[in-house]
């Protein structure tokens, strides 16, 4: 305190209190991890909770709430809604009730419950179509097989899956080969089968829409290297060279297993294109440059960065969280549990 003439002889310290009550609505795509990273740090911070999972996904959450009844959670600590989101999440999101609002979802939707919220804090993760540059010093034997997974694990529906690839055009030959071969060596089919890679979308109609992007991209000169069949929700993984930042696979979130390779010439390119995105979550490069991977750090307005990773790393207890239209806020324990709560400043007068 003394470091203002006007708090000599005094004494002070903060601590966080519970903001009340969290409303939290959460996705389809991970529906016991993206509730437990809102669910989890509202409890922890002695806050109540009300969730509303996605219609798609609701069994989890139900099951999650009688398991936290089961081990001793006082009653009302934890409550559950369902419905659609244009009823049940918006009057969530207007009620007046809740101190804050943490939502898991597209830009639209995040950018209504700004408009209508009202006076709460609000915390949004909103999706990425993430880039990844692979530099002639990588590691291919790594790189490959990582962006294929990166791309295509749970059919692409991960808002950190690798959408955008940037490979130098010097070794790009031999890495779209790579990834091809890859791919193709994937097995499509039911997710109860052991030996499946890629399973179904969500449903019919988003791999319905996720199939015409495909094919409005070739329309407009896309090379589609591997994929583009479908078969009801079945999208088989699917590689796109030749592609323009225009194209809906490339500026807009794909969410499903869509991958486009893009060639460049000189690493100041490549960090312009990874950057030239209207989202802002997570990104990746492959280097054995030090220089190359800080200029990176530096450049690329990300929330997270992984070296030698792509895109899609994460652990829980990270802060996660993006800037531009990914969103508002971060998660991961410590993160959401700090911005979950009140600071409460304490000053004693020892005059």
């Amino acid at each position: 305190m003394d470091a203002s003439t006007s708090g000599e002889n005094r004494m002070g310290f903060y601590f966080r209190t519970p903001l009340g009550v969290i409303g939290a609505i959460t996705p389809f795509n991970f529906p016991l991890n993206l509730v437990a990273h809102k669910v989890a740090p509202a409890l922890a911070a002695g806050n109540t909770v009300v969730l509303k999972p996605a219609h798609e996904t609701a069994l989890t959450a139900v099951k999650l709430g009688e398991i936290l009844e089961e081990a001793g959670l006082p009653k009302g600590a934890f409550n559950l809604v369902h419905g659609e989101g244009r009823v049940v999440g918006d009057a969530l999101v207007r009620d007046k009730v809740p101190a804050k609002l943490t939502f898991t979802g597209s830009p639209s939707v995040g950018a209504h419950i700004l408009s209508v919220a009202g006076l709460k804090r609000v915390t949004l993760e909103l999706g990425n179509n993430s880039g990844t540059i692979v530099e002639p010093d990588a590691d291919l034997d790594k790189a490959a097989p990582r962006c294929v997974m990166s791309a295509f694990a749970n059919s692409g529906q991960v808002c950190i899956s690798l959408q955008r690839l940037y490979v130098h055009e010097s070794i790009a030959p031999d890495f779209i080969g790579r990834l091809v071969a890859e791919t193709a060596a994937l097995k499509v089919g039911n997710p109860l089968d052991k030996d499946c890679d890629v399973g179904p979308m969500i449903s019919e109609k988003e791999a319905e829409r996720a199939d015409q992007w495909i094919k409005d991209a070739v329309a407009q000169g896309a090379r589609l290297r591997i994929g583009g069949k479908r078969e009801g929700r079945l999208l088989w993984p699917t590689i796109l060279t030749d592609t323009r930042p225009d194209m809906k696979v490339m500026c807009e979130e794909v969410f499903a297993p869509v991958v486009s390779v893009v060639t460049y010439r000189d690493f100041d390119e490549a960090l312009a294109l990874l950057n030239d995105s209207p989202f802002g979550l997570q990104a990746g490069i492959y280097t054995q440059d030090i220089r190359k991977a800080f200029a990176a750090i530096k450049k690329v307005d990300v929330g997270g960065l992984m070296v030698n990773d792509t895109s899609i790393f994460r652990v829980d207890h990270m802060p996660y969280g993006g800037n531009k239209l990914s969103g508002i806020g971060r998660e991961g324990v410590r993160f959401a549990i700090e911005e979950m709560t009140n600071l409460r400043m304490v000053c004693f007068n020892l005059n």
